[in-house]
């Protein structure tokens, strides 16, 4: 069963996934129907970081999962035996 401590850190998890969802696809999908002098321009990051950061952060994303296997992979070795 899941503690109270894992309810809110998963809770927290959620929250922060959706506000991050509702922030990207205002930025990508809504924001460039609206004049470019409005003032709700001024809370959003410039059109070219819509790229740039999923990609940065796919690139960490695939370095992290790659350097865990290799943790893994170089703990579970096995020492070479010694023959006589």
């Amino acid at each position: 069963m899941a503690t109270a401590t894992d309810r809110a850190v998963g809770f927290g998890l959620v929250a922060f996934s959706l506000i991050l969802f509702v922030y990207y696809t205002l930025w990508i999908i809504v924001l460039p129907f609206i004049d470019s002098d409005h003032s709700i321009h001024q809370y959003f990051l410039p059109r070219e970081y819509a790229v740039i950061i999923p990609v940065v952060a796919g690139l960490l994303l695939l370095l992290f999962i790659g350097v865990f296997i290799m943790v893994v992979m170089w703990k579970s070795r096995k020492p070479a035996r010694k023959s006589d």
